[in-house]
């Protein structure tokens, strides 16, 4: 009969199961309840002004645009099968039950719904309710409308369009960089641990953490809005995690079982040691991931919300889930793989006896590295500021059409728009809504009012209830247009320009529109207006963001290593290996280079607004633990014996391998979120990889023991006394074990 002490394992792997079905369950339906946009906070006066137009004017800008396009026999979209069947269209559309509003050129004859070589035609079509409605009516209508209709072939674009294809991509990456991910990190760990069956088990623990999170994402939507990002990047984020902390704990555990200990002291041992190592790691993930509440945009708090769900379920899983199942599964998992083999031969090389000799590559490189700390540290600050320097050439902008993969009917028509039609006549790039002012009353005000906004500069056209302006000549209004651009609710004017709707000069637009004077209190609107309100919000509480990370972490680093000026030193080495991951993503993914190794991507000339906030509060939390299990190890040996040099030899060479591995896998995850066809999600991705295998690899490798060689004295001074327990020596028979950074050897340790 097994003692009950024997049942708890079973206890937890039982209970584990019935979580882990009730939040498949619970989080299958997310995807139904998740935003498609977030990126606009509600109380921005673009915001604001979107909302007005949609509610209280008949003529507000479209949802979707179809570009319909003669083919075979038809030379003109005026040919009688064309009309006809653009008119049988028209009614298909205006018969659906989410359409408010449907113009097109063969009703309205518009010359500029109609291309200069008269073989294309647009439809313009409005959608009742506001975002997540619009959203799913366009997500339905798409597959109806887009293709061949007779003479017409129909591709579909628009903002309601757009945020529809992302959801549907979105949805479909997820499953495919899930199914890549799984099998190529299992690959990855079999190498690691040598034991398919240790191979499995951070998968396990990676799924456990993901089906959490997604319950915990529904959960939210019952009380907030969550963007559909969130869904992608915490998965993502959960298994590179999961195998992480997984990696920490089964390499201390069978580096213990390798060296004799029994299943149970090895798992002790591993908990007590690399358990705590977990914690920490933890909570820098999660106080990082923490920072970017501070920002109103929906998608940056819902992926900060994801994030820590499935931080917190990796680490619990990891520390409650695992032990179980390696109590269960017993000897099974103790076959020795790459990291424990290269420890062993550590620990019994010729000169096992003494604390110098015996070291492995990366502790000669850091012997290496000691011996010209000064050239070393200069060199690889030089190649890092070299790799940051195309971040001072970024152009802020926001994902539009154009970021959709090729195949996409958006993407077709975004296409056709740009080279057949004047883009800025059909999005219209800036509104400028004046509430509750009647024109009829002030009629005289209007005018001047908008012959004001036509004289600025990039300005081509204003349409408005008085008429047309055009560098301030003014057209009178035909037919009933002048109703158009007038409610109950005021009255609002269209401004049209040249260039892309969410270019820099829009921005500018839409600042110099709100300076100027104006017969009555204005709301100005449009892409202009919607990159100037979003970068204004980010930049009002970046410092805010940098203030909380920076100072949380330090505060962490501190607390572990009890010594400020190696504390601060691990915060700039941070941020300097950052500064060279952002380089590198305006140099990919804004100018285009090396396009090709990531499988080609449409390169707009702009990085979006909210990627450098999103990637620093992942990556930040990410690349700054294993800065602290390092500095930890290496704190760790310096209080067992005094030496700063030997202490950082010694605290690089039994963490430098595992963080290897560790960032390695992780950069496995996050090369299978790059294979979405969604530029956002590839951007992450590649941004994620490089900044952990830029910061495990050559931060930690080379800069890090130069920059402690070079502080001296000063990198160990510590205002706090040491902590009255000593820490524990090595026993004559056995050399420390290499347990993960920052862990210490309890005494109980044989």
């Amino acid at each position: 009969m097994r003692s009950p002490r024997c049942r708890v394992p079973w206890v937890i792997l039982v209970l584990a199961a019935g979580l882990a079905a009730t939040c498949a369950w619970f989080g299958a339906a997310v995807d139904g309840r998740l935003s498609p946009g977030g990126i606009v906070p509600a109380a921005t006066e673009a915001a604001r002004a979107d909302r007005l137009l949609r509610e209280g004017f008949a003529s507000a800008p479209p949802h979707l645009v179809l570009v319909t396009r003669v083919s075979g026999a038809a030379r003109s979209v005026e040919d009688r099968a064309a009309a006809a069947e653009g008119d049988r269209l028209v009614r298909r559309l205006s018969a659906d039950r989410s359409v408010a509003q449907v113009v097109s050129y063969w009703q309205a004859k518009a010359p500029s719904l109609r291309s200069a070589d008269r073989r294309s035609a647009l439809v313009l079509v409005r959608l009742h309710g506001r975002e997540q409605e619009a959203t799913a009516a366009a997500g339905r209508l798409m597959p109806r409308m887009a293709g061949r209709h007779g003479p017409l072939q129909v591709e579909v674009t628009g903002e309601a369009a757009s945020r529809a294809e992302a959801l549907r991509l979105a949805g479909r990456d997820q499953i495919r960089a899930e199914l890549l991910a799984l099998p190529l990190t299992a690959l990855l760990l079999l190498v690691v641990f040598g034991s398919a069956l240790a191979a499995l088990l951070p998968v396990a623990v990676g799924v456990l953490a993901v089906l959490g999170a997604q319950a915990v994402l529904r959960l939210l939507t019952f009380c907030t809005e969550v963007a559909v990002s969130a869904t992608n990047i915490s998965s993502a984020l959960g298994f590179a995690l999961a195998v992480d902390y997984s990696l920490f704990l089964l390499a201390r555990y069978q580096e213990e079982a390798a060296a004799g200990a029994e299943p149970g002291t090895a798992l002790r041992t591993a908990l007590r040691t690399a358990g705590r190592a977990v914690l920490f790691s933890a909570g820098t993930v999660i106080l990082s991931l923490a920072s970017l509440l501070v920002f109103p945009h929906t998608i940056l708090r819902s992926i900060a919300y994801g994030g820590i769900a499935v931080t917190a379920f990796a680490a619990l899983a990891g520390l409650v889930v695992l032990p179980a199942l390696l109590t269960v599964l017993g000897p099974r998992v103790h076959r020795p793989g790459v990291l424990t083999r290269g420890r062993r031969r550590i620990r019994t090389g010729p000169h096992s006896g003494s604390r110098a000799a015996g070291l492995g590559r990366w502790g000669r490189m850091a012997r290496a590295v000691q011996r010209r700390p000064g050239l070393v540290a200069v060199s690889v600050t030089a190649v890092l500021l070299v790799f940051a320097t195309p971040f001072t050439r970024v152009q802020i902008g926001l994902f539009d059409d154009r970021v959709q993969p090729a195949s996409s009917t958006v993407a077709k028509a975004g296409t056709v728009l740009r080279h057949d039609y004047r883009l800025g006549a059909v999005i219209t790039p800036a509104t400028v809504v004046l509430p509750h002012f009647d024109p009829r009353q002030h009629a005289a005000e209007v005018d001047a009012y908008a012959r004001r906004v036509s004289l600025q500069k990039s300005v081509d056209r204003v349409e408005t209830a008085t008429g047309s302006y055009a560098r301030g000549v003014h057209t009178p209004p035909a037919g009933t247009a002048a109703s158009a651009f007038a409610s109950p609710r005021g009255v609002w004017l269209a401004v049209a320009t040249s260039g892309e709707p969410y270019s820099p000069a829009n921005r500018d637009l839409a600042r110099t529109l709100r300076e100027l004077p104006a017969p009555a209190p204005v709301l100005v609107g449009g892409p202009g207006a919607v990159l100037d309100d979003v970068q204004r919000a980010l930049l009002s509480r970046l410092p805010w963001c940098l203030l909380l990370a920076g100072a949380t972490l330090l505060c962490l680093t501190l607390l572990l290593t009890r010594r400020p000026v190696m504390a601060l030193t691990a915060l700039l080495l941070n941020a300097l290996s950052l500064a060279a991951s952002f380089g590198a993503l305006v140099f990919v993914f804004q100018e285009g280079h090396l396009a090709g190794l990531l499988g080609g991507f449409p390169v707009t000339g702009t990085t979006d607004v909210l990627m450098p906030a999103l990637i620093f509060g992942i990556a930040f939390g990410l690349s700054m633990d294993y800065e602290i299990f390092l500095l930890a190890r290496v704190c760790e040996e310096y209080e067992r014996a005094p030496d700063a040099a030997t202490a950082v030899v010694r605290g690089l060479d039994r963490t430098a391998r595992l963080f290897t591995w560790a960032a390695l896998t992780l950069a496995v995850v996050m090369a299978a979120l790059a294979t979405s066809d969604l530029v956002m999600l590839k951007i992450i991705g590649v941004g994620l990889a490089l900044a952990v295998l830029l910061d495990a690899t050559v931060v930690r490798g080379l800069l890090a023991p130069a920059v402690l060689a070079l502080a001296g004295r000063a990198a160990w001074w510590s205002p706090w006394p040491r902590p009255s327990t000593p820490v524990p020596q090595p026993l004559p028979h056995r050399r420390p074990l290499a347990g993960p950074a920052g862990t210490k050897h309890p005494r109980s340790d044989p």
